[in-house]
């Protein structure tokens, strides 16, 4: 008999407690081994309209709820006694009639709430949204027929619970379709088996042996494979004669977006690469492939993952030669060493903006460019006279950088660039940015002489809400040009609809881009309700700790894992406080960086800057006080509006990172005088 699990029991599983979960999961070796072994006690559900649904006896109170039909059977859903039955009398195993995907339907008198809901919503007389679909589109999403009275009558409140009910597929059409999203009419898959249909393929697997078994049970659903939800297809399918770029917030599913399209075109024999700005991000890349792919290596392509510096130093060691790369102390020693020398009334914090953001960050090679080139991100005047003193100031530092046999990052890449232009072979058919809002113009300049001219050549994913390592610029400048090819994701999957509409209030609606595009922030829908998000403010930081230390008590409580909570702070400044409400809750901690991950066990602790790409089921954003968000120091270093501008934005990008990393609980704190960001989240 073919055994096959389904995510229900996977999910419902995880919610046991550990001397439970084990229990089942010897059942369940039983059941692979020998399903006819009558210790294992299968009890038909008589209640059930799908007759083929029965119970198998864990011990006195738990009971596993299995399919049988034919030569397979279904682990379904596990949970005690009474529950369990439950569970299955709602539920019935079907073929949808359109895409031929196996789904479990829950069935449709048997669930009373949502009736409630409606009398309630026409009560009220809201719109309904999605009214005018009909049959054939609601079949094309994937609803099971008898819900497509409730699909229909849904409002902008009751949306969420009707799509609660849905095989997940049907579930993100709708929500798609309610924010003005169209799905694609799906492609007919003949599959003979409707468990092996893609759609199906997110919800069950097939097990061929006690490993796999294993191995599905041990680690949570979403872990172990990566699925491509319905409104993200287009990206990864769609051919594009030029740059393109999926946009989206937090959650969005941009990354799974880069993954298969990166998956897709080594298919098709192309050799991609697949880079993000740090090691860390690119190390749960290469996790998150390896899941995606299963056991498949025939790739007639290749996808080489790595982060953006490590590229480009192999790319330099590979076409140029060795290669020294001068750290931020170094530049900043020579730059301040170059201005004494100059005795050019000059302050130091000019001099570092000036090279970092002009001269270095956009390869300014003489006098004559450094007098016309753009200053998008300064837009502070200089006089000729000025400009003439301040070019001396960086020739000296060109020149102690070679005395030095030191490039810095940005030149590594300018001088990349060069080579690729002048005719060199191009490394990759395929370069796929992951957190693309952070690239620095340099190295968009040296990916788009890798690739820029090749069809499906260069592809971006990213939230330019989410920028908070690189200043913005031109990407037209560069040659770069996405216009009419970039598009936007607007169902957020990772985090509950609670924290999403709280967090959203940090960001404005609509954000603009140098080159003038506009990223409108509106229309984004959770698939997904959890706890509101809890703002509080302290007297004093002992309290705060206290109080921190309780949730996250509660939290563990609630039978979430220490490693899937995570402490973030806006500098390493704070972590003192972070560390000592771990401690007070009987926890241990492990600091997270860009070179480390999770440890099971230990609750994360990590800055603002470096939580970018963590996922928690829960989250404590902490000591956010006047001062600390935004950081004084930033503040005070700002030489003109629009430089303050820029720090407030910042700060506010960072404060949101944070926030949403966060899947289904967060707390965010400070202490008396607190962030004025705080105001902004408890309106």
């Amino acid at each position: 008999m073919t055994l096959i699990i389904s995510d229900s029991f996977t999910d419902s599983l995880g919610k046991l407690t550990n001397q439970e979960q084990a229990a089942v999961k010897q059942t369940a070796f039983d059941l692979q081994v020998d399903p006819s072994n009558p210790g294992l006690s299968f009890h038909r559900v008589d209640r059930a309209k799908d007759k083929d649904f029965w119970t198998v006896r864990v011990n006195r109170d738990i009971r596993i709820v299995v399919h049988k039909r034919g030569g397979s059977m279904l682990l379904a859903y596990v949970d005690h006694h009474d529950d369990a039955y439950k569970w299955a009398e709602r539920r019935r195993l079907e073929v949808h009639p359109r895409t031929g995907a196996a789904q479990i339907v829950e069935i449709r008198e048997r669930v009373e709430n949502i009736v409630v809901k409606r009398i309630v919503e026409e009560a009220v007389r809201k719109p309904a949204l999605l009214a005018a679909e009909t049959d054939e589109a609601l079949l094309d999403c994937g609803v099971p027929e008898d819900w497509f009275d409730d699909v229909r009558r849904a409002t902008e409140d009751t949306i969420l619970d009707v799509a609660g009910f849905l095989p997940a597929e049907a579930s993100e059409a709708i929500l798609n379709l309610a924010v003005g999203i169209r799905p694609e009419t799906p492609a007919v898959v003949p599959v003979e088996n409707p468990f092996e249909h893609p759609d199906a393929q997110r919800r069950f697997r097939t097990l061929e042996n006690q490993d796999e078994l294993r191995h599905a049970m041990d680690e949570p659903w979403e872990k172990w494979t990566v699925f491509l939800h319905p409104a993200q297809r287009e990206f990864v399918t769609r051919n594009f004669n030029g740059p393109a770029r999926v946009i989206g917030s937090a959650g969005t599913g941009k990354t799974v977006v880069a993954l298969h399209r990166a998956v897709r075109l080594a298919r098709e024999g192309g050799r991609v690469l697949l880079t993000t700005f740090n090691e860390a991000l690119a190390r749960a890349l290469k996790t998150k492939l390896a899941r995606l792919l299963g056991n498949d290596k025939s790739l007639p392509g290749t996808i080489v993952i790595q982060n953006m510096l490590s590229t480009g130093i192999e790319l330099y060691e590979a076409n140029i030669g060795d290669v020294s790369l001068a750290g931020a102390g170094q530049v900043g020693k020579f730059l301040e060493e170059a201005l004494a020398a100059s005795e050019t009334p000059l302050s130091v914090g000019f001099v570092n903006d000036e090279w970092n953001l002009i001269i270095d960050g956009r390869n300014v090679r003489s006098s004559e460019d450094y007098a016309t080139v753009s200053r998008t991100g300064r837009r502070v005047r200089m006089a000729s006279s000025k400009r003439d003193a301040t070019w001396g100031v960086f020739e000296a530092m060109r020149k102690r950088l070679d005395d030095a046999n030191l490039k810095t990052r940005a030149g590594m890449f300018y001088e990349l660039a060069d080579v690729f232009r002048d005719g060199t072979e191009a490394p990759f058919d395929h370069v796929i940015v992951d957190e693309a809002q952070d690239v620095s113009e340099a190295e968009l300049t040296c990916l788009a002489a890798i690739a820029g001219d090749r069809p499906n050549g260069l592809f971006f994913a990213g939230d330019i809400g989410q920028r908070i390592f690189r200043p913005a610029f031109s990407w037209k400048s560069v040659g770069v040009e996405i216009q009419g090819r970039s598009r936007s994701l607007k169902v957020n999957y990772r985090t509950s609809h609670q924290i999403r509409k709280t967090t959203d209030v940090l960001l404005p609606e609509k954000l603009t881009e140098v080159d003038g595009q506009e990223e409108n922030r509106t229309g984004v829908v959770s698939v997904f309700e959890g706890p509101d998000p809890t703002i509080r403010a302290f007297d004093d930081p002992d309290i705060e700790s206290d109080a921190v230390s309780n949730w996250l008590s509660q939290r563990c409580g609630d039978d979430i894992q220490p490693h899937e909570i995570g402490v973030i702070v806006r500098s390493v400044e704070q972590f003192e406080r972070a560390i000592q409400a771990i401690e007070n809750a009987g926890h241990t901690h492990h600091e997270l960086s860009g070179m480390s991950a999770s440890v099971h066990g230990k609750i994360g602790l990590a800055t603002m800057h470096l939580a970018k790409g963590l996922e928690f089921r829960a989250v404590v954003v902490m000591a956010c006080d006047d001062g600390i968000v935004p950081f004084e120091d930033r503040i005070q270093s700002a030489r003109d509006e629009v430089a303050l501008e820029e720090v407030f934005a910042t700060e506010r990008h960072l404060l949101y990172v944070a926030c949403t990393r966060a899947r289904d609980h967060l707390l965010v704190t400070g202490v008396e005088p607190v962030s004025e960001f705080l105001d902004d989240l408890v309106r």
